[in-house]
């Protein structure tokens, strides 16, 4: 009956979804090491949460949430928060992580989030996930009927100059599927992503009637440098993450 269940989930992903497979096998390296991880501890993360407001007593949605660092750093803060990532394993990861202190549930974000009420959420907090949906017009008309009135949506993504520079044959203003390699725990995994133009992503939030507040680009912290002073080194001259927030109103 597992595997039946688990196919079910498998088949209710939307054909435009993409690195479910490679998700469903990192899973365990991301509960086990992507919390040190430097891009991610000393890079990402403080960027995002520079973002947030006191979360104490709001109810956040985190949307695409991994092995759920985030979930569990939101509900260290007293937020009351609920989870959704598209992989069953990142789920059950999260679940791992956050026992019962939030409501965590397999959902993709290229679709409606019907078992979310309209104008229950605070904030929305998605790191690194919106590059893997093809259009966000679903997504942030969701976001935005969640959302309570001025409630925020903070997110991360690649820069987009960040992906046209890896893949220099691509149209930059075309929004287009892009694969890379990953190692992870010697082993490679295959990640595909979207890489779309700035102004794109500006055009869906705007389009979705959300109000840009704050834009970084972001360089990594002194922790990174000591780590990998050379990337550290590329960082501080290149931009490679994106993070916005914006509010609804």
């Amino acid at each position: 009956m597992e595997c039946d269940s688990n196919k079910l989930m498998i088949n209710d992903i939307n054909g435009d979804s993409v690195s479910f497979d490679a998700y469903e096998k990192m899973a365990g390296y991301y509960f086990e090491d992507v919390d040190i991880k430097p891009f991610n501890a000393y890079f990402e993360r403080p960027a995002t949460l520079s973002l947030l407001p006191d979360v104490q007593g709001k109810s956040v949605l985190d949307a695409g949430c991994a092995a759920g660092w985030y979930s569990n750093w939101l509900l260290e803060q007293g937020a009351n928060v609920t989870a959704v990532d598209f992989s069953p394993n990142m789920v059950a990861m999260t679940k791992k992580r956050v026992g019962n202190k939030a409501a965590v549930r397999q959902a993709d974000l290229h679709e409606p989030l019907p078992f979310l009420a309209d104008r229950s959420m605070d904030i929305v907090v998605s790191s690194l996930a919106l590059h893997y949906l093809k259009t966000w017009e679903i997504v942030l008309a969701e976001f935005n009927r969640i959302l309570k009135p001025q409630g925020l949506l903070i997110f991360s993504v690649h820069h987009p100059l960040r992906d046209f520079a890896a893949f220099p044959d691509s149209n930059y203003f075309r929004t287009e599927t892009v694969e890379e390699e990953w190692e992870m725990n010697g082993e490679t995994v295959k990640v595909r992503f979207y890489r779309r133009s700035l102004s794109t992503m500006i055009t869906a939030l705007l389009d979705a009637g959300l109000i840009i507040e704050k834009f970084l680009e972001p360089t990594p912290t002194r922790q990174f440098a000591e780590l990998h002073p050379e990337d550290y080194k590329q960082l501080t001259t290149k931009p490679h993450f994106l993070m916005i927030r914006a509010r609804k109103s």
